[in-house]
């Protein structure tokens, strides 16, 4: 994911000597990468490639932690002026006994930390200049001082929010469920979503859904211009349910990119507190209930034990201890001192999901150091020698790919699921393939036992892109199996455009560039003007020889004869050839022409001991 943020907004929190260039050149070198840098009126602005695991980098605090740890590796000055993390404590919000809200959470599994507060006296108006000017900058439309209020917090301190006109809210009730299957809400963009149940929900005490966690509020508790109530929400949620639930409904927001990977607990608090005292001060909110604070299971610092000669071993290069810890430290965790050249490393709360075993310690040492600065030194190579089947497959795969290049043919690469109409245009039997449980589509639903309706929709959805379309593909099939797992088979499909006779000649070229004599059973299939033949690719590894049998060059005259055949359902060309292969004179024979039913064919005659007559030559040939 991207993050935008402007410069003077990261700079509230971080004081260096560093310039917009030199944050982005330095941060990219060893944290998140600063795509680019552009000038906004009298700011600059950020765009801030976020590496997926590191979702507590989102936000301009996230930003300012990480400059934090990585510009003085560059010589340059990088302090926090303030840690919000830790300033901010609910505490020190006024206390107020009124407690119109009543929160309920139905299973405790599906957050794991819920704060929140009523207003009142909320006067609704345009944001501040400094918030609206910096929104904007960064991509996200200024609505009113309260929405704005919400994204601006989210921003800052990558915690999403929400807030409710508690006037909407039923019975003044918020009771956190899951969804039942078939249930609707109505979003603040007025989309009407129909849940697939078992999703975060928020139902008013009537029965109305007004929340749809994590992801977006209702259209019925939204705030307006006549809100005076107003209810602060802040939360972290069960990230698994959220990426269901956006999966299976569709509906994608930034707060449900952020929920998905896992939020910090710790950072609820800092959300709230600074969310109570900027709609205070530029709201005019007043604290109208208690604080609500659910959190049953805070964070107990994870702990990992590392040799710091690890560190020397794995990077190559020699650490001293304190070096070590510097680095360490300044991305937030905490080092103690533990026997034996090691030492004691506590897991801050916000990396508590991407950083559990010493490996993870060893990256973060060896981004801050720089892996720039690391030797370009590459350790010898190791071959593992791999079981024959499975090099015999990688050394024909390559053999038959160059060769079908060649012919003009392209390979295509497909999914190994196909949808249940294909299937069905086939007329395979659905009951007779594989059907995944949790298939993100329909179009990749049903394991395959064969190649060719991929390929021929390949074909189809490709038909007027060019005259002539000739493909093919390598690929496992997934044939059932009672009471365990398929048989994963390996095959080759191909499929053209052009003409039975085409795709058989391919074939055929096939079977004598990998010198194959015996029969290997094969059949051409045409759907809708697409020619296929599918084969095993074992099969075909088996029959192959890498190279063809030698046959001592014939000395005596070769008599050549041609004949012409009318080809009926019962005197077919194979019919012919097979009769004519009886003849031990017989030394090769070829297609000159077929029109219509006609087919005519040359012979040729031949004997490895002596010169034979066109007599003996034309007997052999009236056998056929």
């Amino acid at each position: 994911m991207n993050i935008k943020i402007t410069d003077k907004w990261l700079r509230d929190y971080l004081e260096t000597d560093a310039n917009p260039k030199e944050i982005q050149k330095y941060l990219s070198l060893c944290g998140p990468s600063v795509e680019r840098v552009e000038d906004y009126e009298d700011d600059k602005v950020y765009d801030i490639e976020i590496t997926s695991n590191r979702i507590d980098t989102a936000s301009v605090i996230g930003v300012a932690q990480e400059a934090l740890a990585i510009l003085p590796m560059f010589g340059k000055k990088a302090n926090l002026k303030v840690n919000p993390l830790l300033q901010y404590k609910l505490s020190s919000i006024p206390k107020n006994d009124n407690s119109p809200l009543k929160v309920e959470i139905k299973e405790k599994s599906l957050c794991s930390r819920f704060t929140a507060i009523l207003f009142d006296n909320v006067k609704i108006g345009p944001s501040p200049e400094f918030v609206s000017k910096r929104l904007k900058a960064v991509g996200i439309k200024s609505i009113n001082n309260v929405v704005d209020i919400s994204n601006y917090l989210m921003v800052t301190l990558g915690q999403p929010v929400h807030t409710f006109d508690f006037d909407k809210i039923g019975q003044g009730k918020m009771i956190m469920r899951e969804s039942l299957k078939g249930e609707k809400i109505t979003t603040l963009d007025e989309k009407t979503i129909t849940l697939p149940g078992g999703d975060v929900v928020i139902e008013d005490g009537n029965g109305d859904i007004i929340d749809l966690c994590g992801i977006m509020g209702g259209y019925n508790s939204a705030i307006s211009d006549k809100t005076t109530r107003v209810l602060l929400f802040v939360q972290t949620y069960n990230k698994e349910k959220i990426r269901k639930t956006t999966m299976s409904t569709g509906q994608r927001t930034i707060a449900a990119t952020y929920f998905e990977k896992g939020l910090d607990e710790e950072r609820v608090e800092a959300t709230t507190v600074y969310g109570a005292e900027l709609l205070g001060k530029y709201a005019e909110a007043k604290v109208a209930s208690i604080v609500y604070d659910i959190f049953p299971s805070p964070y107990v610092g994870h702990e990992i034990e590392v040799e710091l000669e690890y560190f020397d071993r794995m990077l190559g290069v020699k650490l001293k201890e304190n070096e070590v810890k510097i680095m360490l430290v300044r991305l937030g965790f905490k080092v103690k001192p533990s026997d034996n050249g090691k030492i004691k490393v506590i897991v801050p709360p916000y990396r508590k999901y991407d950083v559990s075993i010493k490996e993870d310690l060893l990256e973060e040492v060896a981004r801050i150091y720089g892996y720039h600065n690391v030797d370009s030194v590459l350790s010898p190579s190791v071959y593992v020698e791999q079981p024959k089947e499975m090099e015999d497959l990688f050394i024909y795969q390559n053999r038959i790919k160059l060769f079908l290049k060649h012919l003009g043919l392209n390979e295509i690469i497909n999914y190994s699921m196909v949808a249940l109409n294909l299937i069905e245009q086939f007329g395979l039997d659905p009951k007779s393939h594989l059907r995944l449980k949790n298939s993100i589509s329909t179009d990749i639903e049903y394991l395959r036992t064969t190649i060719t309706p991929s390929l021929y929709k390949n074909v189809k959805d490709n038909g007027g892109k060019k005259d002539t379309l000739k493909i093919f593909e390598f690929g496992k099939v997934y044939l059932k199996k009672d009471k365990d797992l398929p048989d994963e088979v390996y095959r080759l499909a191909l499929a053209s455009s052009t003409s039975y006779f085409d795709l058989k000649g391919i074939i055929e070229a096939l079977f004598r560039e990998l010198n194959i004599e015996r029969v290997v059973d094969y059949e051409i299939t045409e759907k809708d003007g697409v020619f296929m033949v599918e084969v095993d690719l074992d099969r075909l590894i088996q029959a192959s020889k890498p190279f063809p049998t030698y046959k001592p060059i014939n000395q005596y005259a070769v008599i050549k004869l041609d004949k012409t055949f009318e080809l009926t359902e019962k005197l077919t060309y194979e019919e012919i050839t097979n009769k004519a292969r009886k003849s031990d004179l017989l030394t090769d024979f070829e297609v000159l022409s077929l029109f219509k039913n006609r087919l005519t064919l040359r012979f040729y005659y031949s004997s490895i001991s002596r010169n034979i007559t066109e007599e003996e030559a034309k007997k052999e040939l009236n056998k056929i």
